[in-house]
């Protein structure tokens, strides 16, 4: 089940707070994130899976950034779920919600250490941009779009 939650959802913040130690640990820094944090007042919308047992066990959110674009912010799965089509799930909610607000495309940015993350975004109709926003300057950062009008997800 994928529940949109309130940014400060307890869920919300556990798996946030998962996703930023794994994130530190693959970058050897506390703070490897070039653009501004999200938060509760920049944040249109979050999103929280969880499993058969209730257990939250992934999450993601949009940032808006204007004229029908959005940003994919903290989407995380728990390791274990891994593969398990959460993450698919939850960016299809993400998806569906921009594309319900007239939304024409989401971007994202991920990082260089993470090889998994390009190949999920990848798989799911993202494709490589120049980067975006205070993305532009950084050299670890690798940023994707997907425009969503008229477009299928790819699990349709």
């Amino acid at each position: 089940m994928i529940k949109q939650v309130p940014w400060g959802d307890a869920d919300a913040v556990a798996l946030r707070a998962r996703q930023r130690a794994e994130i530190a640990e693959r970058y050897g820094t506390p703070d490897s994130e070039p653009g501004a944090a999200p938060s509760a007042a920049d944040i249109a919308v979050f999103f929280v899976a969880y499993d058969g047992d209730g257990a939250a066990v992934g999450c993601g959110g949009l940032r808006s950034l204007g004229e029908g674009v959005g940003e994919v912010k903290r989407m995380y799965v728990v390791p274990d779920r891994r593969g398990s089509g959460v993450a698919q799930g939850i960016l299809a909610a993400l998806e569906d919600w921009a594309c319900g607000r007239g939304w024409t495309s989401l971007r994202l940015e991920t990082g260089d250490a993470q090889p998994d993350a390009v190949r999920f975004y990848t798989r799911c109709g993202y494709a490589r941009i120049p980067g975006f926003g205070a993305y532009a300057d950084s050299p670890s950062s690798l940023c994707f779009e997907r425009p969503l009008a008229g477009m299928p997800h790819p699990s349709a």
